[in-house]
């Protein structure tokens, strides 16, 4: 059975949440207390505030999402969602705007090569969920992050960046979903706001 749909998703805290991660690497590098608690926002913030708070937060960058990203946990009802695709035989296309190496790594860790490697250690490629390989694409600039979007034929995309749904190069046809993670959060702009992966799986699969 195939579909009519092809669902883009976003990578970084789309389908990957980072904040357990973020929140012990900062503590080991004393960018913030033991005793703190909080998301990778509440860590991103914090860390600003400190004296050269931009650059030790994109070092944080460059080692979590690199070395790091062993740790980060698939964000909940994303796979129940991947697994609805998959029975609907509906095409998903993995397209995240992610640099080769992170800033200030002195390692030179392959970030695309490291989330490639989380991807299959989680089932995502060719496993559990059944995405191919191919089927995943990393752009340097959000720019072609767009333009692939609209290469790919995608009539669904789905990213946690109100800013990327907003984008004036966003292709008009295709609808926008914004993932929020919270309840009662408004759009802004020509896009829905789901709170839940669950709220995101009605949307597409409910309406026939």
């Amino acid at each position: 059975m195939t579909s009519p749909r092809r669902i883009g998703i976003d990578f970084d805290n789309t389908i990957i949440a980072y904040d357990q991660v973020f929140c012990t690497a900062a503590k080991q590098c004393g960018l913030i207390g033991m005793d703190f608690v909080g998301s990778k926002q509440a860590v991103r913030d914090t860390i600003r505030l400190s004296p050269d708070g931009e650059l030790a937060w994109q070092r944080l960058q460059g080692q979590v999402y690199g070395k790091g990203i062993g740790g980060a946990t698939l964000i909940p009802g994303v796979d129940g969602f991947l697994r609805r695709c998959r029975s609907e035989g509906c095409p998903v296309l993995i397209v995240s705007h992610k640099t080769e190496y992170g800033h200030y790594d002195p390692q030179r860790v392959n970030l695309r090569d490291a989330a490639r490697k989380w991807m299959t250690a989680n089932g995502l490629l060719g496993g559990e969920f059944g995405i191919p390989a191919s089927n995943v694409f990393f752009e340097g600039t959000r720019a072609e992050k767009l333009a692939r979007i609209a290469a790919l034929s995608c009539t669904h995309f789905i990213d946690d960046l109100d800013e990327v749904l907003l984008d004036p190069e966003f292709p008009p046809k295709v609808e926008r979903i914004l993932l929020s993670g919270h309840q009662g959060v408004k759009s802004h702009g020509p896009y829905t706001v789901c709170a839940t992966w669950h709220d995101i799986e009605d949307r597409i699969f409910a309406r026939r």
